[in-house]
């Protein structure tokens, strides 16, 4: 898909995506939103193992494979051979920035390493993604979201009180760690247009995974012990959260005083909770939650969710429904907003593709490529920037090399 290139913030950028599965294809998938030139380099058989998680798309894609590589092209190297290491370790030469999630000394192993690549170019970013400290006891152990959502504490501030603790929906700390890792990057990128040189950037799923704790982080260390679990309530807003109306539910944040004046005489019709001096203050109705809920819940059953999201929305109070996924991305809203795109497929025939979050100057930066077929741009990439040629290509997939 063609686009203006000065409306990319990153065009002319080139970024080596030696990472697999989320969180380092995340993180480059965020500077290839932002327009930099994306080269995923993936074994030549199997490629990414997400290509083979989740449901079929094509014949060597998956949904969750397409959620993590738009924008970006496949290269299949054999890293494990010589030969492989060695067109790698040329394709970094031709980049900015290098992405990797090997096992701490993994890439090192195979020369591609930061040591390894910065002798061939001082100013190259390297951003090197772990489960865990690169300089401590766990230095060498595998990284899985699941696991880490275990050990930061996030099972245990998500779900109910009543439930075992809880993982979150998606690969939160992945994700996360994706993020951060991109800021880091275009971090090391600003400077580096200031003092010409490249850095060297180590992030830790668990170290991210910890700072997502945020307030109930601080809060657990305050108490001394875990804080309360309130499943889709707020620890410290009340009322806030999901409510069951006559049918259906809803989600109501009431997040002031003023607020919670006017859902209660304009919403619910109950100025005596107004008015009670235990829920004057939201600390106030933190406090007796135990006694203000159950009466806001009686109100709210007693009422259709259009008519309370009606009130609700006359009185300036926060809300909203409460939809399915699919429901949510088939929405108006997501239309309207452009956020899932459909783009022609050589075997699926149209696959939907998420667009970018992101706008510059009030529009949405594009899907440039769709989320590549295993191999798509090997022969293109090599040709192009190492000057490969056809007959060398041949020898190279004969070999099981490429």
């Amino acid at each position: 898909m063609q686009t203006d290139e000065m409306a990319l913030p990153l065009a002319g950028v080139r970024v080596l995506d030696l990472s697999r599965i989320l969180a380092g294809p995340w993180c480059a998938m965020v500077l290839a939103d932002l327009g930099a030139e994306v080269i995923k380099v993936e074994h030549p058989e199997r490629g990414d193992d997400t290509r083979d998680w989740g449901l079929r798309v094509g014949t060597s894609e998956t949904a969750y494979f397409n959620s993590v590589n738009r924008n970006k092209r496949s290269v299949s190297l054999n890293l494990q051979s010589i030969e492989g290491a060695e067109l790698a370790r040329a394709l970094a030469r031709e980049c900015d920035i290098v992405i990797q999630n090997f096992k701490v000394g993994g890439a090192a192993k195979l020369g591609l390493g930061y040591d390894d690549l910065r002798a061939d170019r001082e100013d190259l970013i390297y951003c090197s993604i772990s489960g865990y400290d690169h300089t401590g006891a766990e230095a060498t152990r595998p990284g899985y979201d699941l696991v880490v959502q275990g050990e930061a504490g996030l099972m245990g501030i998500n779900g109910e009180a009543n439930q075992p603790p809880l993982k979150f929906g998606v690969a939160v700390v992945d994700l996360f760690t994706g993020m951060y890792s991109a800021q880091a990057i275009l971090a090391a990128l600003y400077q580096r247009q200031r003092t010409g040189q490249g850095r060297s950037i180590e992030m830790a799923l668990f170290d991210c995974g910890l700072m997502i704790t945020a307030y109930y982080g601080l809060e657990a260390l305050l108490m001394g012990g875990d804080p309360p679990r309130y499943g889709n309530a707020h620890p410290s807003i009340v009322p806030y959260g999901v409510f069951d109306a006559a049918d259906g539910p809803l989600v109501i944040t009431v997040g002031n005083n003023a607020q919670f004046s006017r859902f209660c005489c304009d919403v619910i019709e109950r100025p005596d909770l107004a008015a009670d001096p235990r829920f004057q203050t939201n600390l106030d109705r933190s406090k007796h939650r135990d006694a203000l809920l159950p009466e806001v819940n009686r109100e709210l059953a007693n009422r259709t969710r259009e008519s309370l999201l009606d009130r609700l929305v006359r009185s300036n109070i926060p809300c909203g429904e409460v939809l399915g996924l699919h429901e949510a991305l088939t929405s108006k809203r997501a239309r309207d907003a452009g956020l899932v795109t459909s783009h022609p497929h050589p075997v699926a025939g149209a696959i939907d593709v998420f667009a970018p979050p992101y706008r510059f100057d009030g529009k949405r930066l594009p899907v440039r490529r769709i989320p590549p077929p295993l191999s798509e741009g090997t022969s293109e990439v090599l040709g192009e920037l190492l000057d490969v040629s056809a007959e060398r290509l041949c020898e190279l997939k004969a070999a099981g090399v490429i």
